[in-house]
């Protein structure tokens, strides 16, 4: 059963090297796992682009097959937890790093990291939605687990252009949510409007050291890009809100001081994609199966093969392009 994968190696006399080879099942099934998944789609994040361009040190294994998503059908699972023929979804959980990834067209996995596929979802969709959307949905979760609703006020988003950001403003916009969506790249405006943002603010204006507090402006925040963006979220935040954490695109400091907290009682909730226990995931990708428009995913989601995956990381990395790149990796 030889296959195609994109496989990086880094070798002492070679250095770098990013290719697609054919890969045994032996090889395959000598990865740790207990899982064997035909991957019909995976998808292009960010760190995918990091490691395909070794841009920075995301694999820690070598060699490695990329790709932190992926969705496919199961061929064999021997703890049982899934039977022949059932559609999962793998996200994060080292994938891409330390263990085969699925940027290929079969991956061995552990049972424990797979969810299945929420019945409202196609496999396509699952991956235009990815390791992002699901983060947005986690985000979004921990806003309605609080108990904010849409009548509390404007929810601020910031970085809204990327891929956590655009999710998370459609995601929440479709809740009933008013949302404010913050970005650095203010000619995106029809973009993020089609998503359904009612107010675009410059991301730059939230870049600067501010007042520990600050007017009270939203109910809750999505911030994917940390540092002085976050300390400033925190502090326009209204009395009993939250601000949900998840990225780190200006820094992974935090220059606040308590006052938000213990003056206004607002919550910081730190979300994590990759570790994130069974339960939360299923709550979030049913989230998203629920509330997440067809159009929004058609609209913001691109299909390439695996012969496309370097020339988009570039694209990616030079922040030439936007959306979700679906990767069919069957053709």
């Amino acid at each position: 059963m030889p296959f195609n994968a994109i496989v990086l190696s880094k070798e002492e006399k070679t250095g770098f090297s990013c290719s697609l080879k054919s890969i045994s099942k032996q090889q395959l099934l000598a990865q740790e796992g207990d899982t064997l998944i035909q991957i019909t789609y995976s998808s292009i994040n960010y760190k995918d682009a990091l490691a395909l361009t070794n841009k920075s040190p995301v694999v820690r294994q070598w060699p490695m097959i990329p790709g932190i998503d992926g969705v496919g059908i199961v061929l064999e699972c021997r703890s049982g937890c899934y039977q022949k023929g059932d559609i999962v979804i793998l996200n994060g959980w080292g994938c891409g790093e330390t263990h085969w990834g699925c940027l290929s067209q079969y991956a061995y996995l552990k049972s424990d990291w797979l969810i299945p596929l929420p019945n409202k979802l196609t496999d396509y969709q699952a991956m235009a939605i990815g390791t992002a959307g699901y983060t947005a949905g986690l985000c979004v979760q921990r806003i309605v687990d609080l108990g904010v609703k849409p009548q509390d006020g404007m929810v601020l988003v910031t970085g809204a252009s990327g891929g956590v950001g655009s999710i998370a403003v459609a995601l929440l916009t479709k809740l009933g949510y008013q949302v404010t969506a913050s970005t650095s790249k203010i000619e995106e405006d029809h973009y993020l409007r089609q998503l359904g943002a009612v107010n675009i603010i410059d991301g730059q204006t939230l870049k600067e050291t501010g007042k520990p507090l600050q007017k009270e402006l939203w109910s809750a925040v999505v911030d994917a890009v940390g540092s002085h963006t976050l300390a400033n979220a925190c502090a326009q935040t209204q009395y009993g809100g939250i601000v949900a954490c998840c990225g780190l695109a200006q820094g992974m400091d935090l220059p606040a001081t308590v006052a938000p907290f213990i003056l206004r009682g607002v919550s910081l909730a730190g979300v994590d994609s990759v570790m994130a226990n069974y339960d939360k995931r299923v709550a979030a990708w049913n989230l998203l199966a629920h509330n997440l428009d067809e159009k929004v995913l058609s609209h913001i989601s691109n299909t390439i093969t695996l012969n496309d995956c370097v020339e988009v990381a570039n694209k990616m990395i030079a922040g030439q392009i936007k959306g979700r790149f679906v990767v069919d990796v069957n053709k």
